[in-house]
């Protein structure tokens, strides 16, 4: 397929039209009596309409066809996605899964909505106020398939295969080592290429924004101009066997049917809208004379809560970096938290875990619960010659961070092949 192109930014003032339909936004006005080419307005509200204008989130999409066209909803299997937070017993201890296992297309064909699983997570949708984290197992395209989330928005880690994303609002091509968002009420379908792995971070009553910078100034970390967000891009087809809209809902799944596809925007303007950031593009900050700067200098995304500095989830990496602290225990330190913190690994090896933690893997160490290096690592770095020295070249780790309590699901408390219990006697 020919390259896609992005508009740059966050948060901003986008406007677009599919080339093949020029003066298909409307001039001076969002609802005209009467569209260009006949199409439909149609506004995707992202906050309330009385939300400060800072936070105030929309975007006006001109359409073939207006997406109410649409049969009942009705419930579906849901699988191993669940908002239910009680299903098992509260696990204290750290816990560590190991590669997710991505099912065989010989075996049985799976695509990205029914190869979601529920991990862990807190709070409520009903409420709006919570995160869930999910991971992805997939080996076969969305055909004639879309979903849509009306619960929260996505935030998306491909860590095996490339995703096509298709959405209302145009398309994303998504790598690993890159990550994607695409926020509540967004239809979307997902193609692959083959075994397909990633997770999910999911926020409940917030989007996602970029953190305060403080005294760094006003750059650095992730940049906003380093932000994709995909041009508009239509298709006019009719689906007379069945298009199936999937809804989440409350944490269920339910279904819809409609006759043609629901890609069928030709232009739209707002700020309310998928976008897609290569994680290599982070300006990374660092101690550069002795101890830890702590791991929120690696933030890249927040979901801000109600209290001032607290997050309902951050998104946080590890990137390659320089390390040159003196007289200083150089990997992460050992930690008692009052944050829960899910953390996975794109590639490479960990610094402070280089053989137990895995690609495709993940780990969670509840609030409270003791973690940090396990003995190799420990008694390495403590006689380690301290000149500079690049840190994690070729990996990629990251950390879901939140406030919440998180709770285990019985999926994730019943892959016991997969889950190991860490041992005492890996950390120094």
């Amino acid at each position: 397929m020919a390259e896609l192109k992005y508009l740059t930014g966050f948060g901003n003032e986008f406007a677009t039209e599919d080339p093949r339909c020029p003066g298909a936004l409307p001039e001076g006005q969002n609802n005209p009596q009467v569209c260009p080419y006949g199409l439909y307005a149609e506004q995707l509200s992202g906050s309330a309409f009385t939300c400060p204008r800072p936070a105030n989130k929309r975007s006006w999409l001109y359409r073939i066809l207006p997406s109410v066209r649409h049969k009942p909803f009705a419930p579906v299997e849901q699988g191993a996605l669940t908002h239910n937070w009680d299903e098992a017993e509260p696990e204290p201890n750290q816990l560590r899964w190991l590669p997710f296992t991505v099912p065989k297309p010989n075996e049985k064909k799976i695509d990205f909505v029914t190869g979601l699983h529920t991990l862990c997570g807190a709070g409520d949708a009903k409420s709006r106020n919570g995160l869930a984290i999910h991971v992805y197992t997939c080996n076969t395209s969305m055909i004639d398939r879309c979903f849509n989330n009306s619960d929260g928005d996505f935030l998306i880690v491909p860590q095996l295969g490339v995703l096509l994303i298709t959405t209302e609002f145009g398309k994303m091509m998504v790598e690993p080592n890159e990550t994607c968002v695409v926020q509540q009420g967004m239809r979307f379908s997902v193609e692959v290429f083959g075994e397909t792995r990633g997770y999910i971070l999911e926020v409940f009553g917030a989007h996602f924004e970029l953190p305060d910078l403080g005294p760094i100034g006003a750059n650095g970390l992730a940049n906003p101009r380093d932000f994709l967000v995909p041009t508009a891009w239509y298709e006019d087809r009719k689906v007379p066997s069945g298009y199936t809209v999937i809804n989440k809902y409350q944490g269920k799944m339910f279904a819809a049917q409609q006759d043609f596809s629901p890609f069928n925007v030709v232009a739209w303007h707002g700020n309310y809208t998928p976008y897609k950031y290569n994680l290599t593009n982070f300006m990374v900050i660092n101690s550069v004379e002795f101890d830890h700067a702590d791991p929120s200098i690696f933030t890249v995304l927040t979901a801000k809560s109600t209290r001032p500095g607290v997050a309902i989830a951050d998104f946080v990496i590890f990137p390659p970096r320089w390390g040159v602290a003196n007289n200083t225990f150089r990997p992460p330190y050992y930690h008692r938290n009052c944050m829960s913190e899910f953390m996975g690994l794109i590639k490479g090896h960990y610094e402070a875990k280089a053989e137990g933690f895995q690609p495709g893997g993940g780990s969670l160490h509840s609030i409270m619960t003791p973690h940090g290096p396990d003995a190799d690592c420990f008694e390495k770095a403590s006689q380690a010659d301290l000149k500079p020295e690049r840190v994690a070249d070729g990996t990629m780790a990251f950390m879901f961070e939140s406030s919440f309590s998180m709770a285990v699901t019985k999926w994730g408390l019943d892959t016991s092949s997969k889950t190991q219990q860490e041992k005492p006697e890996d950390h120094g």
